[in-house]
């Protein structure tokens, strides 16, 4: 029987354009899916941690990464929503590396609409010329960095500082301070500065980073390179990275666990002297909260305690 494609054609068409309206319904379904799970889980952040307040001016710091471009695109999002009345000004430092695409980020504000100030200080140089090559600029940078930005947020009077780490980030801390520097400390989602004069907020401490990539993808923001810290390949940092990645591939939600361990912290069960009084420990006869169960398993430890969705 003799086949003729021009009569198979007409109808392979509806048939293929029905395909690409059904994968148009289920990638909007995502895509919906993960902004609802994102305005959620930021939502919760500033909730539990009262991170912005009735009249707040919140200062936006934007890199030209993916994650503050998110913070901004979500506090946008919220300030509409919010049940408290506050101010947004995004601010980006340019700190003349070579090569920054200078107009990028303004031309992006001015298309939202939204205040921006932009504050050019060549710490690019001073990094360069006082961290020998190969070295670990991080350190130096970020104290640069962060005198400039509480300067520029007392100039504008900015209430609160927001800063676009996530929760990979704040696991990540944790354990370059264990590993690396002998301490139980991460990253916190709300601060003051050492002179006491700012507060420094990270509404994205709930938010997973491969969430924070797929939606920088979806919304396509004009991402910005770091040719700083974050073109250096043999960071500490980096080596943890690899580690919770591999840990999650062969034990899926241990992060999400260790995560959730930093709000369930026992000081009595630690050996801080200065956070739990054990010189004035007594026994009294009464039932003690924080008392040793002694070898019973404790089912909370079999229990996944997996955060979002």
């Amino acid at each position: 029987m003799k086949h003729d494609a021009a009569t198979d054609a007409p109808a392979a068409a509806p048939a293929a354009e029905a395909a690409g309206r059904a994968d148009e319904r289920r990638r909007d379904y995502e895509r919906n899916k993960l902004h609802k799970r994102l305005l959620r889980l930021t939502g919760e952040a500033i909730a539990d941690f009262a991170m912005i307040e009735d009249g707040d001016r919140v200062m936006v710091c934007l890199s030209g990464g993916k994650d503050s471009y998110a913070l901004l695109d979500l506090l946008r999002t919220l300030r509409a929503r919010a049940p408290v009345a506050f101010e947004l000004v995004a601010v980006n430092l340019d700190q003349k590396q070579p090569g920054f695409p200078e107009h990028v980020l303004p031309d992006y504000l001015r298309s939202l609409d939204v205040p921006f100030h932009i504050e050019t200080q060549d710490t690019y140089s001073i990094v360069t010329r006082v961290i020998p090559e190969g070295r670990t600029m991080c350190s130096l940078c970020s104290r640069l960095r962060r005198g400039i930005l509480y300067r520029v947020a007392d100039e504008l009077g900015a209430t609160k500082i927001a800063l676009g780490h996530h929760r990979d980030d704040i696991v990540e801390t944790f354990f370059l301070n264990l590993f690396f520097g002998g301490k139980l400390k991460s990253m916190p989602p709300k601060l003051v500065s050492d002179d006491g004069r700012h507060v420094v907020i990270r509404p994205l401490a709930y938010v997973k980073e491969e969430d924070l990539a797929a939606y920088a993808e979806w919304r396509a923001f004009p991402i910005i390179p770091c040719n700083l810290c974050g073109s250096q390949e043999n960071l500490k940092r980096r080596e943890i990275k690899a580690m919770l990645r591999e840990w999650e591939r062969r034990h899926p939600g241990r992060v999400e666990n260790v995560f959730a361990s930093l709000g369930r912290v026992v000081p009595s069960h630690l050996l801080d002297r200065s956070a739990w009084d054990f010189a004035g420990l007594r026994a009294t006869g009464e039932p003690f909260a924080d008392g040793d169960r002694a070898f019973d398993p404790d089912p909370e430890l079999e229990r996944p305690a997996v955060r979002g969705g």
